[in-house]
């Protein structure tokens, strides 16, 4: 299952570069959720991966080990939400930025 979740990082993280590199503007605006997607998986599996463990605490166990860890839970929980703002803020900026100016140009040229 590792095998699995860090080939997912790796392709996330590589389309995200490869993205963030093209010299268009919403192609950026993929590229940086591809790779915030990327980061919000590798913390995710950074929690260590417990199938079968339970989330809310038992009173009757007193062994803490065989909970799941919330902590990183949380961490992308609340990185979803603010990546998703940030996204909705960049496609503002973008298309305010296509109305004044009248183009994309993030390389200088003009469409063609």
């Amino acid at each position: 299952m590792e095998i699995v979740i860090a080939i997912a990082i790796g392709i996330l993280t590589a389309s995200g570069i490869w993205l963030i590199l093209r010299p268009r503007s919403f192609q950026v605006i993929i590229g940086l959720s591809l790779l915030s997607y990327a980061i919000n998986l590798f913390i995710f599996s950074m929690g260590g991966i417990k199938v079968g463990s339970p989330p809310l605490l038992d009173p009757s166990q007193t062994d803490l080990t065989i909970y799941a860890d919330p902590v990183p839970q949380a961490l992308v929980l609340t990185a979803i939400v603010i990546g998703f703002a940030t996204t909705a803020l960049f496609l503002v900026v973008l298309l305010a930025s296509r109305g004044l100016t009248g183009g994309d140009h993030v390389d200088g040229r003009e469409d063609r």
